[in-house]
């Protein structure tokens, strides 16, 4: 039996996960649903009207992924969504991790529409349109790689507000009238009138060109051929890169300078050794180094080095913290300073072997604020602790630990999501993005702040017992 699940082409996701929920509670295999079809040659049937009596929870992490991937322009993009619920559902492995194929897949696709929309965002131009209101009316054609069109539209509702507009692609037209967003079928490209200050942006865009910069292979990865059409500048590129080699040359002479003696070689010897990071590390050798390069955020601009997780590769319990502390930005190995000291404490008194378990942090590298000859550790914000996710991703996708123990309210928003107050979900399992059980507990810089003693010795004895816990449910068999 097989079963026909058309999709409209606008409100995709909620019609998407609305026939999902209901595939699922009726245990419809994935080779049983033809996504986006009415059934081709073959009798197919509907899907069941109602929800069947099986139900599934699945995390915020799975929807956040789903509502991207959702406008791929791949056809399959529907299955591979589905396939990842059914192996959620059957417990399968960790189908959303980027140590799985399907994953990494997910991953990427999404990947590539959240490029996509930042190219729609960088590349739309408008030009103005004759208006019969006292609200400018504007218009521009754009044509995506992706469905973004529907995602991609409430950015410019928020930023031009206080004037009315259309955007047309080969998908999708979306409309702003009089401060509501609607969107309606593709039509064809519109005949666009000149816009009269362009002229004035191509003479300043000319005048702020810098021909020695010009790197056409990152011209064209960042802002691809098919865009260039629709922007006013593009124009210009031509005639400015025959005329570059000149310019190069008149500003050479207009500000000579002699290289230092010896700087050629050492420069040379500097770009031979830097190694060359993986995109897609396959192994957590690889996605060590790949770390070690890291650029995500700016955290890398201050801190000494990465510090990358230590310990047993097949652990069976991972403890993540929140973020390397002055000793271990120096020594390249996390939890070595005194915060680390008072957990590998604990981690003696709760009787866990050090050799089943693998010690990482939320955050690869120290954020700290310099006062005299110290460094005063700073917080990560929620962004850093997101850039940082997809490193901890690798950790947990290669290592795939039975358990993970956060450590403090960082850790755990990294791991599970939820940036509510530590207090109340201390000691207490929740499931993580990883779709994994996350034990959440204190850091033991936490416990070492604490003024008092009283209080300091309490939350030691529940870091030990959360410790002992979690160690005796990540060995425990399955």
């Amino acid at each position: 039996m097989s079963y026909a699940v058309p999709l409209p082409q606008r409100g995709t996701f909620a019609a998407w996960r609305q026939a999902a929920r209901i595939a699922i509670s009726h245990r419809i295999p994935p080779d049983q649903l033809e996504w986006g079809g009415d059934g081709g040659l073959f009798a197919a049937d509907p899907l069941p009207d109602a929800p069947g009596p099986h139900q599934i929870r699945v995390t915020e992490g799975f929807l956040k992924l789903a509502e991207s991937v959702i406008w791929h322009s791949a056809p399959e993009r529907f299955s591979l969504l589905y396939q990842a619920l059914w192996r959620i559902d059957q417990r399968d492995g960790t189908p959303l991790s980027q140590a799985d194929p399907l994953g990494r897949r997910l991953h990427l696709m999404a990947k590539g529409v959240s490029r996509d929309i930042h190219k729609m965002h960088a590349f739309v131009r408008f030009r103005e349109l004759p208006s019969d209101t006292p609200r400018r009316s504007f218009a521009a054609w754009f044509e995506p790689e992706h469905n973004t069109m529907e995602p991609g539209a409430a950015f410019f509702a928020k930023r031009f507000g206080d004037m009315d507009w259309m955007i047309a692609t080969p998908r999708l037209t979306a409309q702003f009238r009089a401060g509501a967003l609607s969107f309606g079928p593709a039509g064809a490209r519109p005949d666009l009138p000149e816009d009269a200050s362009e002229s004035l942006w191509a003479t300043y865009f000319a005048n702020i060109f810098n021909p020695a910069r010009i790197k056409l292979d990152a011209m064209r990865s960042e802002m691809p051929l098919k865009y260039w059409k629709n922007l006013p500048e593009t124009r210009l590129i031509p005639e400015m890169l025959k005329d570059a080699e000149a310019r190069v040359q008149r500003m050479r002479d207009a500000g000579a300078s002699v290289a230092r003696p010896g700087s050629a070689p050492v420069s040379t010897r500097y770009r031979d050794a830097m190694p060359q990071a993986v995109a897609l590390p396959d192994s957590l050798d690889q996605a060590k180094a790949a770390a070690s390069q890291c650029r995500r955020c700016g955290l890398c601009e201050a801190a000494t080095q990465t510090v990358w997780g230590a310990g047993a590769p097949d652990a069976v319990l991972m403890i993540v913290g929140e973020q390397p502390g002055d000793q271990e930005d120096l020594a390249g190995r996390p939890f070595v300073g005194p915060a680390g000291q008072a957990l590998h404490q604990a981690m003696a008194a709760a009787r866990v072997d050090p050799g089943k378990v693998w010690l990482t942090n939320a955050v690869k590298h120290f954020k700290f604020t310099p006062r005299g000859k110290m460094r005063m550790h700073q917080s990560p914000d929620r962004a850093e602790i997101e850039h940082c996710r997809w490193w901890l991703g690798l950790e947990l996708g290669f290592i795939q630990p039975r358990l993970t123990l956060a450590l403090g309210a960082s850790a755990a928003f990294a791991l599970t999501g939820d940036a509510s107050p530590l207090g109340a979900r201390r000691g207490k399992v929740q499931i993580g993005l990883h779709d994994g059980p996350v034990l959440l507990s204190w850091h033991p810089a936490y416990i070492l702040r604490l003024p008092d003693p009283a209080a300091q010795a309490r939350a030691r004895q529940e870091l030990i017992d959360d410790l002992r816990l979690a160690f005796a449910l990540a060995c425990a068999e399955t």
